[in-house]
């Protein structure tokens, strides 16, 4: 008796929802095959979830493959991140493959058996230009620009303590400082177009507000978003229902009201004005400021060397960010098409500050996908002397690579601010994983640079890694993208410098004489 009735309680339900799609206009597919045509929409809707794990060899998906995240992912557990039987890669065919020469000899290397796994910044930062609270970055690998309302109060608060625990600094995001940023990570503090956190009412720069933020955190250095490589000259709109009382308070915007973002910047208007801006953050703060930009025309790159060659105003610090960087939410034409890759947008800039004979005079950092020792090594090779690791920091802290971030649906509650997704996420455990994946990347990065003969990845050159140009061809970096001779490498006296810091060995206690 009890299955007849489960049995025509499913007829009915079979029958009206039969009925229901043969009346309905919205989709044609449902009106010609009622019932079974939702099947259609089921196979789409877990379509990611099918080619991520079933469909895709390990080399093919995007933003990162198969093996890229179980790299990532073994390395933040501490787990064998090594790979057995040879390569998944077609490495006679693969157009655009990376290969690092090794050397057969090489001088003094660092310790690689170090833990911790420092790994310092060749250069200081703000030194050239000054500036009062100049300091050499603990490390080259830093966490990237991610703000909190982007991400979840606890996946910040695991990124800032795992920055903590590995000695590396943690970009703010153009959101504001907030509580979740004080959890004893250093930080760089992100500057955008609507000056969140440092504002007056009215949205335009607040110079003391700025101060206020500063006095009350560990902020190590100022970065001016002029856009980022996701989406590049495009402003955002943050929704009413999403500014909470805690996200207007951080940000110093109204609660409950949409909040628009503009495009581009007000505080300054072209490069003069923008030197002009840097100057007067750096004269009130003593701290190192920067921009970071993706790269679209060139004239404002040339225009910002040509200025900063006169040596009375220039950044410390330029971060370039490719167009293959990752965003919460972008629309596709922006994520597609708009802005160079990392490589090709870095070559140039870095080429623009060469000719001028200014590339030991300001901090180049990358971002876009650096967070891989193969991508950083080339980028290193090009000039790179730090980078900044953003979707590879989520994935070492539990993300899945569902790409639901522009839903506010993140399964693993890393990009939502649903308390209930978010509670899957505890904190202290993410953060050590963090940290771990931080110090391994730097670990494999002095593994690759030892392979070179190199004791630092910024001693890697131009002509050391060549790229797959073709069926059983290749090409340095050097000629591929048009470096010239000593492009990419540091200057004599900063590479003797590195180095003499990293393979300095300790001096043992003496044994009492007598």
């Amino acid at each position: 008796m009890r299955a007849r009735s489960i049995g025509a309680a499913a007829a009915t339900a079979l029958a009206l929802v039969a009925a229901r799609d043969l009346v309905q206009k919205k989709h044609a597919l449902l009106r010609n095959f009622p019932v079974i045509g939702h099947a259609r929409y089921l196979l789409e809707a877990i379509g990611p979830e099918l080619r991520q794990y079933v469909v895709t060899s390990n080399e093919e998906e995007r933003p990162f493959s198969r093996d890229q995240r179980t790299w990532i992912y073994a390395s933040a557990k501490e787990e064998n991140n090594y790979f057995g039987f040879g390569t998944d890669v077609d490495v006679e065919h693969v157009q655009g493959h990376a290969y690092v020469k090794q050397r057969t000899f090489a001088g003094t290397l660092p310790d690689l058996h170090d833990p911790q796994a420092p790994l310092p910044s060749a250069k200081v930062l703000g030194g050239p230009r000054g500036r009062a609270k100049a300091f050499r970055p603990a490390s080259v690998v830093n966490i990237s620009a991610m703000s909190f309302g982007s991400l979840s109060g606890a996946a910040v608060t695991a990124l800032n303590k795992g920055a903590a625990l590995a000695g590396t600094m943690h970009n703010t995001g153009e959101g504001g400082l907030s509580q979740y940023h004080r959890n004893g990570g250093d930080l760089v503090l992100q500057i955008g177009t609507s000056y969140f956190g440092c504002r007056n009412e009215d949205g335009t720069f607040s110079l003391d507000k700025l101060k206020e933020v500063i006095a009350g955190a560990p902020v190590k250095a100022l970065e001016i978003k002029l856009s980022q490589g996701a989406k590049p000259g495009l402003g955002g709109m943050l929704p009413g229902p999403k500014v909470t009382p805690e996200i207007a308070e951080i940000r110093g915007i109204p609660a409950g009201k949409d909040c628009a973002s503009p495009s581009r910047h007000t505080a300054f208007h072209d490069v003069d004005s923008m030197l002009d801006f840097v100057e007067l953050l750096a004269t009130e703060t003593g701290l190192p400021v920067g921009i970071k930009s993706a790269v679209g025309e060139m004239s404002f790159w040339q225009e910002l060397a040509t200025l900063m060659a006169r040596g009375d105003r220039g950044v410390d610090f330029v971060t370039i960010d490719g167009g293959e960087g990752g965003t919460g939410a972008a629309p596709l034409i922006f994520t597609d098409s708009v802005s160079l890759p990392f490589r090709m947008g870095f070559s140039r800039v870095y080429g623009t500050f060469a000719e001028l004979g200014l590339t030991d005079d300001l901090t180049f950092i990358g971002s876009g996908k650096l967070g891989l020792p193969e991508n950083a090594a080339v980028a290193f090779a090009l000039g790179v002397d730090m980078i900044n690791v953003a979707r590879e920091a989520m994935l070492s802290i539990g993300c899945i690579q569902a790409q639901k971030c522009h839903t506010d649906k993140c399964p693993t509650g890393i990009a939502t601010q649903d308390p209930w997704l978010v509670r899957g996420i505890d904190a202290p455990s993410k953060a050590t994983r963090a940290a771990v994946y931080l110090r391994t990347l730097r670990k494999e990065l002095l593994k690759v640079s030892g392979a070179v003969g190199v004791a630092h990845p910024a001693l890697i050159t131009a002509t050391d890694i060549e790229i797959m140009n073709g069926d059983y061809d290749a090409r340095t970096l050097a000629g591929v993208y048009g470096y010239k001779d000593g492009w990419g490498e540091l200057g004599p006296e900063l590479a003797r410098e590195i180095t003499a810091l990293l393979t300095a060995r300790p001096v043992p206690p003496q044994k009492p004489v007598g």
